[in-house]
């Protein structure tokens, strides 16, 4: 039995590290400056001196309504950026009053059917100068244009909105699931997307392509940066062959990664990461714009490491998790509430995930410091193994024809479930310690009333698109779906009519049937 002390991703870890680990280092090829290729130590040069990272909270459930109170409450108490959740239907392409969406409607995340609720949602807050993530893929044009149109409606244009769509459609093959379309299509929809925000909301960024889901399914922190890294080169890749320049499209490119409670090794993976996207880009694409070579990313505190059991201490995990990311260079952050392995967070759960960011940027040293672990012993080994690895697995997804090919084999998703399982073995039998649920247990656990969802919201959704169809003009409608249906068998870019179907308030679930029509629905046996 392999008796060796190693870290989540497999590398071997010392009790001690000197200065024999450095032999060869070279610390202005392998670090650089602040803010210069290759960005090890942070895309900025100044960083958190000059001000702290973007504090999101991520949140919505219910109605549109309800959750854009608590985007009020969210702003009221400091945060700098709003973070949208959508409910399973939004973010599958359907409608909620659609049979499919029984029982799911404003479960996980807020239901948006139409321009009319996504003025709800936002009413009152100044799109001008906030920044919004919406975390939607499969729809993700969909939401970005009842955002611009609701923008519009406040008096400000493209040009003036900030923010991020996830976007990322290949992980949902890999790790989630919300997928609607098959690859091709998906990947055709993306370029579109990234075209016309080129020309419509230049300050937008157009994906954030996501390793946290990975994460959440059991990757290991090497898989996690890998995979995510792989499909960035893909997307890459579709959009220099749909025409795009790369130092046009490539400075809007952002990604989304968790923290763990395993801190060091989280500081030297987000190190790594950024290394190995700077030569990525630089190397493999030949784009020559510095802002082309930044990995610019998100962090998530890790959900999957929070615990139904003794749930306050996930207050303390989160702390760990939340300077894990600061300290490896985010350019925002989210911090889960305590009580989310239970159910929705509850307000007061939310504030105190949101204080936790507060807490950390303002009372205590990290941001007076750039990259303050460079030159450590065991931080830069590490930064070293990691990017090994990783770029080890990102060769075998390129041996494997890269990684829409690679998924088609299963390769990632096989790659991450044996990851999964073993941390699920460790935790069985008791060699990864997890407080309050295989040690330290308490004999009686406090009781928790946890936030719950109205089952009337699905109903009131279901009057509000009954309304809908009865007031607008279904013929105007029907005709603007027509054309985004001619378009989406074409080969121009399918923002535009699909614009226009929603401004005449065409639903969500109407515009992805339309596509559905054209594209296909992808199915999992399929082969592609």
């Amino acid at each position: 039995m392999d008796d060796v002390v190693r870290s989540e991703s497999g590398v071997p870890l010392k009790a001690v590290y000197d200065a024999a680990e450095l032999a060869g280092f070279d610390p202005d090829t392998a670090l650089g400056e602040p803010g210069t290729f290759p960005f090890t130590r942070g895309v900025y040069p100044s960083m958190y001196t000059g001000r702290p990272w973007t504090m999101r909270q991520y949140a919505g459930f219910g109605t549109a309504k309800e959750s854009n109170a608590r985007y009020h409450e969210l702003v009221a108490n400091g945060t700098g950026g709003l973070s949208v959740a959508f409910d399973l239907p939004t973010q599958m392409g359907y409608d909620s009053d659609e049979a499919i969406a029984r029982g799911e409607v404003g479960k996980v995340g807020v239901a948006i059917d139409s321009l009319d609720d996504m003025r709800v949602l936002f009413d009152g807050l100044p799109l001008g100068e906030i920044s919004t993530s919406m975390t939607i893929n499969a729809p993700a044009a969909t939401l970005l244009l009842l955002y611009q149109l609701v923008g519009e409606d406040q008096g400000i244009p493209g040009s003036k909105l900030t923010g991020t769509i996830q976007n990322d459609v290949l992980k949902e093959y890999i790790a989630r699931g919300t997928y609607i379309y098959p690859p091709k299509a998906s990947l055709r929809l993306i370029s579109d997307i990234f075209a016309y925000c080129q020309r419509e909301i230049p300050r937008w960024n157009t994906i954030s392509i996501s390793g946290y889901h990975m994460a959440e399914a059991g990757a290991t922190p090497a898989q996690e940066i890998a995979f995510t890294l792989a499909n960035a080169k893909e997307y890459v890749r579709a959009a220099i062959a749909a025409g795009l320049d790369v130092d046009v499209f490539a400075p809007r490119l952002s990604f989304f990664f968790v923290a763990r409670t395993t801190l060091l090794e989280e500081i030297a993976k987000f190190r790594a990461a950024r290394r190995i996207w700077a030569h990525i880009m630089r190397d493999e694409f030949g784009a020559k714009n510095p802002k082309s070579q930044m990995l610019r990313f998100h962090t998530q505190t890790a959900g999957v490491q929070l615990t139904a059991q003794q749930p306050e201490v996930n207050l303390v995990r989160v702390a760990i998790q939340g300077l894990a990311a600061v300290l490896g260079g985010t350019q925002s952050l989210h911090t889960n509430s305590f009580d989310e392995a239970i159910a929705l967070p509850t307000e007061k759960a939310a504030r105190l995930a949101l204080r936790t960011q507060q807490v950390i940027a303002y009372e205590t040293d990290v941001t007076k410091i750039i990259d303050p672990f460079a030159g450590s012993y065991a931080i830069e080994t590490m930064t070293d193994e990691l990017e090994a690895a990783a770029l080890g697995l990102i060769q075998a997804v390129e041996d494997r024809g890269g990684a829409v090919a690679a998924i088609e084999q299963g390769f990632q998703k096989n790659e991450i479930e044996a990851s999964a399982y073993r941390v699920a073995q460790e935790i069985d039998d008791k060699t990864r310690t997890v407080v309050g649920v295989n040690k330290y247990l308490v004999a009686d656990e406090e009781p928790y009333e946890p936030l719950r969802v109205d089952p009337q919201i699905e109903a009131d959704q279901r009057e509000r698109l009954a309304v809908l169809r009865r007031e607008r003009d279904n013929a105007a409608v029907t005709r603007a779906l027509d054309e985004l249906r001619t378009t989406a068998d074409g080969t121009g870019n399918v923002l535009p009519p699909m614009r226009e179907a929603l401004k005449l308030r065409a639903t969500g679930g109407e515009v992805a049937h339309a596509l559905r029509d054209v594209w296909g629905t992808y199915q999992p046996q399929d082969r592609f």
